[in-house]
């Protein structure tokens, strides 16, 4: 018994020294800490009372970006799987932007089909947006796929005359403030680099893994990047929220041989960020308080949900990932490039600060094994504690920590520093995202640390892989989340709002139509397309994305083969079409969301539930006139039909032709044209005027058809 009481009595010995060493270890690391928390909160108080209380001191509005001139801008979102994510990406970014004069690049890879559909489905309902296809297989390195996209927009200022003040760099999982671009105008070409805070979507107070990226960005963003720039004027970029000016892009090309991005890293972003600070670029981390709307469960999600209007530094907002593999191999890669490869490819050049920030990013890869040998450490002190309280073991040599020595200095130094870490990254989660997150971010610490742990083993393992053996390190694919409509609390917009976001239609265009839609009550994506300044396939886009209904394209055999679903005066008088059936459900594709009265009606006449697909208005004429046999007039499927033309000239209201199809049976009374004149809704001379407007608009179309296959046999 007495030697095993011996052996414990040796092993906790051991585990004191051990104990002493780590505490040292996390103590200077701490110091490290306590540097970065004095120089924020003396800057933060200086400013306060100096700066801030200056006469003639006004702060940056939203409306003074708003006057500036807007500079043509380009965004660039490199895409690897991104097929989940990146039409979301793109429809929520050019719903919100308040900006009109900016392009949007999109780098896809040529093995990546299932990500370029969806980038061409956008491309082709956004003429901002231009896709740039990497010439080779995926995947390589982020910074490759940003290589090719800058090259097509150094291109793309070519064939344009025109030249972009400013480059954005931006993932497809971003959500972006409607100021960002107003704000980078703004500091253009004043500042080569400027990055904006980089903060987390909220999460449920249970989600643990998730919640550690709100936590470590709501106070890395908020306090260290604004040491950095304060102590050394240098600012790494996030990688997203990024905007390079043209002249820091030049200076990138001209160094590296047309290769701005080091494809050698894989944190191209931090790696960037210190060549352009080496070069002496004016780079700025940039903070100007917003407002965002915001939707929060209190009282732990117990409580009623708030809507809040929060005040906050307009910031890139995204989904983290929110399982432990997932989190810690994203991690790794950032361990990779900031830890190890930036020391191995930039060494520890620099002034005194430089080396200092360069120390402060790479200490994690040691001090991040520490943690988890003092958790350790703690699990087992415990232990030996309650078997003491239990009396199964109470033999032990002297103590090593002893009252007044100066481990139980380094001790008590280190237990203050742990209750400074915990405060503040209580308080700064606390004032983004509420007290019950800033409660949970206490015990999310360990979460954290545990992340890391398993990153710098994962990175280490990567990088000494690629030193002894020579194994490639490429795109380790984090895949992302994109937050609901219902999430993002977007604003609704009219068809014209939506229209002009997708700077589909010229804004003096966009002006008349509106003013003819509400002098002729006739919808305003109709006249657009009738006066040729829309296509009809923007418009279903259009309708589709403001419906938040699906897409379809029917064929002239699925219509034909459930025809007998529905009535065809049915079909004629909401201009609907039937072309899929399933057990229990109808599908029907329509030109415009349907409105109840008219789903009801549906509903009752096929004795079951319908479900609605956008189509182009051409595509409703075709079907119609298939339903009622007018095929052999030879109009074309892009004329608009006779009670088209009729609303279109005035000779008929919407309501009176409405009125008029609820008695109408084709088989009964023939043309549509000769039943209006025997209602008397409307004159002959009326009918002859429509008809012959019909077959100028069908003989135009054959010949724009006619000239459109001339001129692809030529190219061909």
């Amino acid at each position: 018994m007495s030697e095993f009481a011996i052996y414990f009595a040796q092993y906790y010995r051991a585990l004191e020294h051990i104990a002493a060493v780590t505490a040292v270890l996390i103590l200077i690391s701490s110091v490290d800490d306590l540097f970065i928390d004095a120089w924020y909160w003396t800057r933060e108080i200086y400013r306060k009372l100096t700066v801030q209380r200056r006469s003639g001191y006004t702060p940056l509005t939203a409306d003074a970006l708003r006057q500036q001139d807007q500079q043509p801008l380009a965004i660039m979102v490199p895409a690897w799987l991104e097929y989940d994510v990146i039409a979301q990406m793109i429809e929520n970014m050019v719903s919100v932007l308040d900006y009109r004069n900016y392009v949007v690049f999109v780098g896809t890879y040529m093995n990546d089909a299932a990500t370029i559909e969806e980038v061409e489905r956008m491309r082709r309902r956004y003429r901002q947006l231009k896709r740039v296809e990497v010439p080779h297989a995926g995947p390589t390195c982020k910074a490759d796929c940003l290589n090719w996209v800058i090259q097509a927009i150094f291109l793309h200022e070519q064939q344009e005359n025109i030249e972009f003040a400013g480059v954005i760099l931006h993932d497809s999982e971003d959500v972006l403030h409607p100021l960002e671009l107003q704000f980078f105008n703004y500091l253009l070409p004043r500042k080569d680099m400027i990055q904006l805070p980089v903060m987390s979507l909220e999460r449920n107070w249970y989600e643990l893994v998730a919640g550690t990226y709100m936590d470590e960005f709501a106070e890395w963003h908020a306090k260290d990047l604004v040491v950095r720039e304060s102590v050394s004027g240098m600012v790494p970029s996030a990688g997203v929220g990024t905007c390079f000016s043209r002249r820091a892009l030049l200076a990138l090309i001209e160094q590296t041989d047309n290769q701005p991005f080091n494809t050698d890293s894989l944190t191209e972003d931090y790696d960037v960020g210190t060549r352009l600070g080496a070069m002496g670029m004016q780079s700025i981390f940039a903070r100007f308080n917003v407002q965002f709307r915001a939707r929060r469960k209190t009282w732990f999600g117990h409580g009623p949900v708030r809507e809040l209007t929060l005040d906050m530094p307009l910031c890139v907002r995204e989904y983290f990932p929110d399982t432990f593999r997932t989190a810690y191999r994203q991690k790794a890669r950032w361990v990779l490039g900031i830890g190890m490869q930036s020391w191995e490819q930039l060494g520890w050049k620099g002034s005194l600060t430089t080396k200092y920030l360069l120390f402060r990013d790479r200490k994690g890869i040691v001090t991040s094994f520490v943690s988890i040998v003092a958790y350790l450490l703690f699990l087992q002190f415990m232990l030996f504690y309650v078997a003491g309280l239990a009396g199964w073991w109470n033999m032990r040599f002297p103590p090593v920590f002893t009252e007044g020595s100066w481990l139980m200095l380094v001790a008590t130094l280190t237990a203050v520093a742990l209750g400074l870490r915990v405060v503040q990254r209580f308080y700064f989660v606390t004032r983004l995202y509420g007290w019950e997150h800033g409660l949970m971010s206490i015990p999310r610490m360990l979460v954290g640390n545990v992340i890391n742990f398993l990153a710098v083993a994962r990175a280490w393992r990567l990088f000494l892989g690629h030193l002894l053996f020579g194994q490639r390190m490429v795109w380790d694919k984090t895949m992302h989340d994109f937050p609901s409509a219902s999430q993002l609390t977007q604003k609704r917009l009219r068809l014209g709002e939506l229209l002009s976001s997708w700077q589909a239609v010229d804004a003096n265009r966009l002006e008349s139509a509106l003013a003819d839609q509400q002098l002729r009550q006739i919808p305003l994506g109709r006249i657009l397309v009738s006066k040729g300044w829309l296509d009809d396939e923007t418009l279903a886009e259009a309708i589709s994305f403001q419906a938040n209904l699906p897409r379809a394209h029917p064929t002239p055999a699925s219509i034909e083969a459930y025809a007998a679903l529905l009535p065809a005066e049915l079909c004629v008088r909401w201009r609907a079409l039937v072309i899929a059936r399933h057990d229990d459900l109808i599908d029907i594709a329509v030109a415009n969301a349907l409105d109840e009265e008219a789903l009801q009606q549906i509903r009752d006449a096929a004795g079951c539930p319908v479900a609605q697909f956008v189509v182009r208005e051409s595509e409703i004429r075709s079907g119609l006139r298939l339903l009622r046999g007018a095929a052999e007039l030879g109009t074309s499927s892009n004329t608009p039909l006779l009670g088209d033309i009729l609303i279109e000239s005035d000779l008929i209201s919407r309501d009176q032709f409405d009125s008029a199809l609820v008695e109408y049976r084709p088989e009964r009374d023939g043309r549509i044209g000769d039943y209006l004149v025997t209602r008397g809704v409307v004159s002959r001379a009326s009918i002859e005027h429509a008809v012959q407007e019909q077959r100028r608009r069908s003989e135009m179309a054959h010949r724009q058809a006619d000239a459109a296959s001339a001129t692809e046999a030529v190219s061909t």
